[in-house]
């Protein structure tokens, strides 16, 4: 047990350092991807969010990402609607093999999108979720890029794509910082990176073509809730949390800072 436990904390420990050296250093976010046998494969994308104000109308902005990701000739994001109470999409629980894209007001706690990713015991992507953040419907009311510009930055983060940018300016990608409106959706570096991520297959599929099944209020959270667990960046625009997922895996989280919560100390 003691040797377990110190294996845990060690496999915590070099992914932390991982994440922290080498998260940022290219387009791609510590090259983490899906594990597919196939060149390209479909990426089931459920859909629980409901119109979230003014110009964030989120099932119309997370079709339109959908559309734009699939550009890329790796991946098609199925997307398939699913639970969206308010219940279920506060909660927004993860569901195997798959991302779910939530919006709810998730309350005034500084962060505008959060994207989180599980990785398997073999370092592979397994399941995600991209949550937006309608307490601060007022920053997405007054920018009418901004919905556009979280949402697809936080769900091209599910299939392992880090920030081309991160000093404000645009790069006429949605995952940059900027709110012009030529970064609100990809742009051909995106997908060239996409290519360079999934260049290879693997030895089995860490994605599930399967139709979801239907949440369960007794769900614990380890079987789909995301902790947070230990920050370890902290940038100007956003933070990065890595969390033990109790299965030999990692959470790690993504985090969009909300406009008047950046780090303007943040190196």
């Amino acid at each position: 047990m003691i040797s377990k436990r110190l294996l845990a904390k060690g496999t915590l420990a070099v992914a932390i350092a991982a994440v922290s050296v080498a998260a940022y250093a290219t387009h791609s976010w510590n090259n983490y991807h899906w594990a597919r046998t196939t060149s390209s494969f479909a990426l089931h994308t459920l859909d629980s969010t409901v119109a979230g104000g003014t110009n964030a109308n989120w099932p119309v902005l997370l079709s339109a990402a959908a559309s734009q990701w699939s550009q890329s000739t790796n991946l098609d994001l199925s997307v398939v609607t699913y639970a969206n109470s308010s219940r279920d999409r506060k909660r927004c629980t993860a569901v195997s093999g798959k991302i779910r894209v939530c919006n709810a007001a998730y309350g005034s706690n500084g962060w505008l999108g959060l994207a989180s990713i599980n990785l398997d015991s073999n370092g592979h992507i397994s399941q995600g979720t991209a949550k937006m953040n309608d307490s601060y419907a007022s920053t997405y009311a007054s920018d009418a890029n901004e919905a556009a510009h979280v949402m697809c930055q936080e769900v091209g983060h599910t299939f392992g794509l880090g920030h081309t940018s991160e000093d404000g300016t645009s790069q006429g990608t949605c995952m940059d910082y900027s709110s012009s409106p030529s970064s609100t959706q990809p742009n051909q570096h995106d997908y060239d990176e996409l290519g360079i991520i999934y260049g290879h297959t693997d030895s089995y599929n860490s994605y599930s073509s399967s139709a979801p099944f239907a949440p369960s209020a007794t769900q614990s959270a380890m079987a789909g809730d995301v902790p947070l667990g230990h920050l370890v960046r902290r940038g100007h625009f956003a933070d990065t949390y890595v969390a033990p997922d109790g299965r030999g895996g990692l959470w790690i989280t993504h985090v969009t800072l909300a406009p008047g919560f950046e780090h303007f100390d943040a190196q």
